[in-house]
């Protein structure tokens, strides 16, 4: 429940007998209030240890309605006695974080002395001994422990946000829902629905503990052990699954379903997929389903056929992610073994839509009919839990520390010059992609180019990482081939020619390893060719993430300096501006910062200290007439650090460089990252890119400050680069480039197939950019692959540089527009 607009509470009537008769009282209704449309409780169990108990602690679980995160910083869920006497103290565990939108939050309690089975990682514990069998409780828009004792004052207390009186409680919402006891908890019903009266709400069963990870510890059952029916009860896997992304039977328990066993994970979230061999005809629904065990490993074997009784839920890998339907809580009668297996859908050109997902207007589209025969999401959504193969797959996504790799089933599909598949596009999604992940953990180590040829075949599945994978076993995964993809090496600039080159070395601080720090050497000194200035990103303070206010990175530097040197590079200077501490973003206690590494040999950098604090005083541009040149006012300095659009985010660094006589302004830049945004395969489309509106305001404020340096000087010669965490088909990017007008970007000058510098989730895709204004005409400019398409990697990002002949830019002036030079 919310806060209310009113409290609904009949007045006393009573009736008079006679003098001598009894005063008989109208026993007073109980209070309502306006229910809730976000976060709910939705499950409580006060039986944890006790006698007869499987679990070990009690626990509070609530539930997010809603589609849109909700916080829980401040908050709390607190416990009443049933029959509170005057001396009752409501007991409060606090909580944090955020409560994901369709999610989950487990709030562990008190432990008793018995159970077996202990919770899955709590996302908040407290203490509190709640009763078994009745008992209040709350959960507070507020740490401060509540003192209302009757259900008519909770309700007009405008800090509680929902309340939950179950058994004899006397603090309810209208009556209480049904007693509980060792054995059993009080759920909400499957639709979440909440409709203030307690009993309508909540049904009691057994309880099933999840955390906002999905894991899950049950009171009864064994993790899928024996037990259950031994005939087919009233429901089958595609009556679970039905037309749409989420069960019509979430929240229901079910009992003997059939299905074969094909396919069992034994790590991390562990359990086994079914498919029913005699499916309906409806291709829009499912007959594979996951069955989760939690952390017991599954007493079942593949081939196995088999009824299993349980709970279905709806799993939410990440926040936005579309869900998964299971069955948790299971167990499972085995019916026979050594079953044939159900045919593979065989997934190419001619199974998967071209079209990637329906729009809902930024809403959800878990409501929506599937249509698995135009949009490729839907497809897969339409065979989760089903065996479905590829062939001869071409990597497009290496695999990855956790096991994980991309290929495509549509070898055609946009691909890269090195055998990935590009992304040019918010409309062009591409729809063959799909993650291998192997159930038994024997993804094989590849890279972006290589092939798992042959069949891989294995259940489809669904991660917040990626969206839908294939899960084969060792047994069931084609033949891993190297076709030898190579790193790069680009060309030594000529001696008339500046090479400038950008580089996110991936938070290096001191505290790394020396074979870190060697192969960023190399892929300078190497693959780069020692570029004349290098400017870095990610480069941490001199403890690394430790949160001391400690924001120099002299040690991080003079670590990096030395090892280029020794892998035979130039003894490069550095200049940077430091940040204030913990201002500007990336890992906590880190201090990223972008810094400008320079071969003192080749060029020089104009040093001009700043008339303030260098790291908030804005650098500006200063026009000497009487010298006729155009200079920086510090050097380094920061473009407007104190502006809006820089917070939590890192500054613009801006230097003023020498080469050959001729001036060179210099911009490294690290705009801000993309975190928050809906993943692209999620349940949100289009997918919200909420991140984005930021960096366009990053890329206003650096537009204005290149328009003023061209404004004192047409033929200025900029170079703008760095890691813009955007497309260059971005709002932001065409906002900084002035679409082309002012500064070009450079990867539009690649072939198409060579337009990438970072690959995410099975797409090469471009974030890191090189950007001139209109005077520099004569340049060489060059992605060098080393990192992004390779399962080994020394950074996620490969590094980029352009070799410009300094001494023929200049012939083409910017010409300012209207409002432009101002």
């Amino acid at each position: 429940m919310h806060r209310p607009s009113a409290v609904r509470v009949a007045g006393a009537a009573f009736v008079a007998a006679t003098a001598t008769a009894a005063v008989v009282m109208a026993p007073l209704p109980a209070a309502f209030a306006t229910p809730s449309t976000n976060v709910v409780i939705s499950e409580a169990y006060g039986g944890g240890g006790n006698s007869g108990a499987t679990l070990t602690n009690d626990f509070v679980e609530l539930a997010n309605r809603s589609t849109a995160a909700y916080p829980l910083d401040g908050y709390s869920v607190q416990y009443l006695p049933a029959s509170p006497s005057a001396g009752s103290l409501w007991q409060v565990t606090p909580l944090t974080g955020a409560l994901a939108p369709g999610g989950g939050y487990l709030v562990a309690e008190g432990a008793g002395s018995g159970g077996t089975t202990a919770l899955p990682t709590a996302d908040a514990t407290g203490g509190i001994a709640m009763a078994a069998g009745s008992g209040t409780v709350a959960l507070v828009r507020s740490t401060t422990a509540l003192t209302c004792k009757t259900a008519a004052d909770c309700a007009g207390d405008p800090n509680v946000v929902d309340l939950l009186g179950y058994g004899t409680a006397v603090v309810r919402e209208g009556t209480a829902a049904p007693a509980a006891s060792n054995t059993t908890s009080v759920s909400r019903k499957a639709s979440l629905a909440d409709t203030d009266d307690n009993s309508a709400d909540f049904t009691a069963g057994t309880p099933t503990a999840t955390n906002s990870a999905g894991e899950t510890a049950n009171g009864g059952g064994d993790g899928g052990g024996p037990g259950g029916p031994t005939a087919p009860g009233a429901f089958r896997i595609h009556d679970i699954q039905g037309p749409t992304r989420v069960s019509p039977l979430k929240g229901q328990s079910v009992a003997g379903v059939p299905g074969i066993v094909t396919a069992v994970r034994t790590t991390g979230s562990k359990g086994y997929w079914i498919q029913d061999p005699t499916p309906d005809t409806d291709p829009a629904t499912s007959e594979g389903l996951f069955v989760y065990t939690g952390s017991t490993a599954p007493t079942v074997s593949v081939g196995d056929s088999v009824l299993v009784s349980g709970k279905v839920t709806e799993y939410y890998p990440g926040t936005g992610t579309q869900s998964v339907t299971e069955l948790g809580s299971p167990v499972s009668t085995t019916v026979s073994t050594g079953n044939v297996l159900p045919g593979a859908v065989v997934l190419d050109d001619s199974t998967v839509p071209g079209a990637y997902t329906p729009t809902a207007n930024g809403g959800s589209i878990e409501a929506l009919p599937l249509q698995p025969r135009l949009y490729s999401q839907d497809f897969y959504e339409s065979i989760e839990g089903m065996r479905a193969s590829v062939r001869d797959a071409r990597v497009t996504g290496a695999t990855n520390a956790y096991g994980e790799m991309f290929v495509t089933s549509k070898p055609g599909e946009r691909p890269t010059k090195r055998g990935g598949t590009l992304y040019g596009a918010y409309d062009q999604q591409n729809t063959g992609r799909i993650e291998i992940s192997a159930a038994d953990g024997s993804t094989p180590t590849l890279n972006v180019g290589d092939e798992l040829s042959g069949t891989t075949t294995g259940p489809v599945d669904y991660a917040s990482f990626g969206g839908y994978l294939l899960a084969p076993a060792a047994a069931t995964t084609g033949t891993a081939v190297d076709n030898g993809l190579k790193q790069e090496v680009t060309r030594k600039q000529k001696g008339k020619e500046l090479a400038l080159a950008t580089y996110n070395v991936e938070n290096l601080d001191p505290t790394d390893g020396a074979d870190k720090f060697a192969r960023l050497a190399k892929g300078i000194v190497t693959n780069l060719s020692s570029p004349d200035i290098v400017t870095l990103e990610e480069i941490q303070d001199d403890n690394g993430a430790t949160d001391d206010g400690t924001v120099s990175a002299e040690a991080t530097l003079t670590r990096f300096t030395a090892a280029i040197t020794a892998a035979g590079g130039p003894k490069y200077s550095w200049r940077y501006v430091n940040p204030v501490n913990d201002q500007d973003g990336g890992e906590p206690g880190g201090n990223i910062r972008q810094v400008f590494l320079f071969n003192p040999k080749r060029v020089s950098f104009v040093d001009r200290p700043s008339t303030g604090d260098p790291s908030t005083t804005a650098v500006s541009v200063v026009k000497d007439k009487r010298k006729h040149e155009t200079r920086l006012s510090a050097s380094p300095g920061r473009i407007d650090p104190t502006s809006a659009a820089w917070a939590n985010s890192r500054k613009p660094l801006v230097g003023e460089f020498r080469f050959q006589g001729d001036t060179v302004f210099v911009i490294a830049n690290h705009f801000n990252s993309k975190g928050g945004d809906d993943p692209m395969h999620g349940r949100f489309q289009e997918p919200a890119r909420s991140s984005e509106a930021q960096r366009k305001l990053q890329a206003e404020e650096e537009n204005a400050f290149v328009d003023s340096v061209l404004a004192a000087d047409p033929k200025a010669r900029i170079v703008a680069l760095g890691d813009l965490n955007d497309y260059e088909f971005s709002d932001a990017v065409k906002t900084l480039t002035d679409n082309g007008d002012v500064l070009t970007d450079l990867i539009n000058t690649l072939p198409v197939s060579e337009r990438y510098s970072y690959v995410f989730d099975g797409n090469s895709q471009t974030l890191d950019h090189i950007l001139t204004s209109p005077s520099i005409t004569h340049y060489d400019y060059d992605v060098v692959h080393i990192n992004a398409e390779f399962a080994d990697q020394a950074s996620d990002h490969d590094p980029q540089v352009v070799r410009i002949d300094v001494n023929s830019c200049g012939r083409k002036a910017y010409r300012p527009g209207p409002g432009k030079g101002k």
